[in-house]
């Protein structure tokens, strides 16, 4: 099972839909990260070898995705919520 960003991505999954298992990512970026790294996006994502998990890594690494979007989505809806938006 690959670990990225603290997300355990389903094996029997193609990387493409694993990678949206991540806060933050969604089709359109998922997309991105594939064509970037170069992976087939039929790859499943217990079929994946090492480097091409260490590739995925730099690549997500590069976005703002799970807690430090989650407190900035939530800072910022707090913020919103004191001053009476």
């Amino acid at each position: 099972m690959a670990r990225i960003a603290g997300v355990n991505l389903p094996n029997d999954k193609r990387i493409e839909i694993g990678l949206r298992y991540i806060y933050g990512i969604g089709p359109t970026r998922a997309a991105e990260i594939i064509e970037k790294t170069g992976i087939s996006a039929d790859v499943r994502v217990k079929d994946l070898t090492e480097q091409e998990v260490a590739a995925l890594r730099r690549e997500v690494e590069e976005f703002v995705v799970e807690g430090d979007l989650r407190r900035r989505v939530f800072s910022s809806i707090q913020r919103l919520k004191d001053i009476n938006a």
